[in-house]
């Protein structure tokens, strides 16, 4: 509760999650798009100090570059949202979450989900920021 001007109001809190995906890091794609393998080349919307790599959590949106599938598609670049990433962060209700890997899903340049299925568990934060997700993920953790 925060006290402002004599009314006591409830403050906004927004949580901060644990960046655990950066630059030319290799993640897993797991939807069925025809993309195995992608390299993270950018973040999209992260202020950091100069000369800091920016970090991508749960829920961001990165631009990546094929590294395996489809001989088509090997090489071009494409957006994604990171769904699962190994690196620990806390949720605000006081639990850890952390998954096996670090994995994404491809979007199409209009902002919907390219695939039609997703393997494995999703985060519950990356459902909440991209609501398309929820309607073709089998688990939400």
């Amino acid at each position: 509760m925060v006290k402002r001007g004599g009314k006591i109001s409830a403050a906004i809190i927004s949580p901060r999650l644990s960046r655990g995906i950066f630059n030319y890091t290799i993640v897993n794609c797991a939807d069925n798009s025809g993309v195995s393998l992608g390299k993270v080349i950018n973040v999209f919307d992260v202020k950091t100090r100069r000369r800091r790599i920016p970090g991508a959590a749960v829920g961001d949106m990165v631009k990546i570059s094929v590294v395996k599938g489809k001989p088509e598609l090997v090489g071009q670049l494409m957006n994604a949202v990171v769904i699962r990433q190994r690196k620990p962060y806390r949720r605000m209700d006081g639990t850890w979450i952390s998954f096996e890997d670090n994995a994404i899903i491809i979007l199409t340049p209009e902002g919907d989900v390219k695939g039609t299925e997703i393997y494995g568990p999703v985060a519950k934060e990356a459902v909440e920021r991209w609501p398309k997700i929820a309607s073709i993920a089998t688990i939400i953790i």
